[in-house]
């Protein structure tokens, strides 16, 4: 199995806070499980990178602002890599494919936000450039809309993605030592 690399996804105060935009489902739970399994593949030497929308300005995640900076639970550390995007795809038009393959990566294991949108398009796209991907079902998150509750949309995203395009993982009991 090649190098395995842990995309962190729109990880960023706006998402939580819900100053701007509406708090994700279960916040708080998933920035402790995003916490936990960024200290476990640390720890099995994964190579971390974190992936952060920037929204144009006046947007919530507008670049420089408050909700478009990486929560302070989960912040990078030296070493890490940090892509911007402007899109749900983390590969259009950022750097994020030159960054893997520079670290040799063939392996992703996902988590983040948003599930109905980034973590979708990057899983599906990851899929198409022949990454082997993992999405940790238990550590992406969403918020309600005008038809389905998060929690629902959460778990049609698990059974779709996890059908054709990745394999699923729980956060906490997920090996990354098999992975390294």
């Amino acid at each position: 199995m090649g190098r395995t690399a842990l995309l962190v996804i729109d990880a960023q105060r706006a998402f939580y806070d819900g100053d701007a935009i509406p708090a994700v489902y279960d916040g708080e739970k998933i920035l402790a499980r995003i916490g936990g399994v960024l200290e476990r593949a640390r720890v099995a030497g994964l190579s971390i990178v974190y992936v952060q929308h920037a929204g144009g300005s006046g947007h919530p995640l507008e670049e420089g602002g408050k909700g478009w900076q990486i929560h302070h639970e989960v912040q990078p550390r030296k070493g890490d890599v940090v892509v911007a995007k402007t899109t749900p795809d983390s590969f259009y038009g950022t750097s994020l494919k030159n960054e893997l393959d520079g670290l040799g990566a063939k392996d992703l294991v996902v988590l983040g936000n948003q599930t109905d949108f980034c973590i979708d398009t990057t899983c599906r796209r990851a899929r198409s450039l022949d990454y082997r991907t993992t999405l940790l079902r238990d550590a992406h998150s969403t918020w309600d809309n005008e038809y389905l509750k998060a929690q629902q949309i959460i778990d049609h995203h698990n059974f779709v993605l996890g059908w054709q395009f990745v394999s699923l993982g729980e956060s906490i009991s997920f090996d990354f030592d098999r992975l390294s």
